[in-house]
């Protein structure tokens, strides 16, 4: 909802994400954010030991990931 609003040049997420009764990862996030902006540029932050949920965003849409933690 809040790119809708903002329309961000960059988007950096977290694959989880803290929501009530999680219903929405970043995961389904980025396919929803590239429905209303196919060009949208969106980046995942992820945790070690998720590789199998960065390929998801990846094939989701995302453009690359970034490994937490870091400096």
């Amino acid at each position: 909802d809040m790119y809708d609003g903002f329309k961000p040049d960059l988007v950096t997420m977290d694959i989880t994400m803290p929501m009530k009764n999680r219903i929405k990862d970043g995961i389904v996030a980025v396919r929803e954010i590239l429905k209303i902006d196919k060009n949208a540029k969106i980046i995942m932050i992820t945790s070690h030991g998720e590789e199998q949920k960065v390929i998801e965003a990846i094939k989701a849409g995302a453009l690359h990931y970034i490994l937490k933690p870091f400096q």
